[in-house]
């Protein structure tokens, strides 16, 4: 209740050729939603980062207009019916597209994931507590995962709050995935 909503919603629309681009938008609605802009990131494998980034841009400035109404529905129905005219216009790069929420996250930052594969794991029972206290103080979800002698964790949170403690970074090597 405090940190707001986050939800993903997969779609398609018509890409420059013609052809449907496949898209997942994830959507962080602010505690103060819809007052506030929600938190947008855009993702697809036939979109470039630059696309994708252009695409977030664009669905920001259309919710500008529709600040103080629930829009998401508006967004993805906009993004579906746009997406063409929206590729064949010059990347901005603005960025200027701000509006921070109750808890300080601005749209800029988005739902990211972090992968950590343990080396080993001496005393399971307090390992595995100090990680989920950790996730707990970063306000992270995630999964503690032994596949055999592998141990993974997963970790799913806003990018601001994706960290890893320098502890843990003696034993393990870790990636961050976007």
């Amino acid at each position: 209740g405090t940190e707001g909503t986050v939800f993903r919603i997969l779609t398609k629309a018509e890409g420059l050729m013609g052809a449907d681009v496949p898209l997942e938008l994830v959507f962080h609605l602010p505690v103060n939603y819809p007052s506030c802009l929600p938190g947008i990131s855009v993702h697809s494998e036939h979109l470039t980062r630059a696309q994708s980034m252009t695409v977030k841009e664009k669905l920001l400035k259309q919710a500008e207009n529709l600040l103080s109404e629930p829009m998401v529905h508006e967004l993805v129905l906009w993004i579906q019916q746009n997406l063409r005219h929206v590729l064949n216009q010059p990347e901005t790069g603005s960025g200027s597209e701000k509006c921070t929420s109750a808890t300080g996250m601005t749209v800029d930052d988005g739902l990211w994931l972090t992968l950590l594969h343990l080396d080993h794991m001496r005393a399971k029972t307090k390992y595995v507590k100090t990680i989920e206290k950790w996730a707990s103080d970063l306000k992270l979800t995630g999964k503690l995962m032994f596949v055999g002698k592998i141990i993974l964790i997963l970790l799913q949170g806003d990018r601001s709050n994706i960290k890893v403690p320098k502890s843990l970074m003696l034993n393990m090597n870790w990636a961050i995935f976007c």
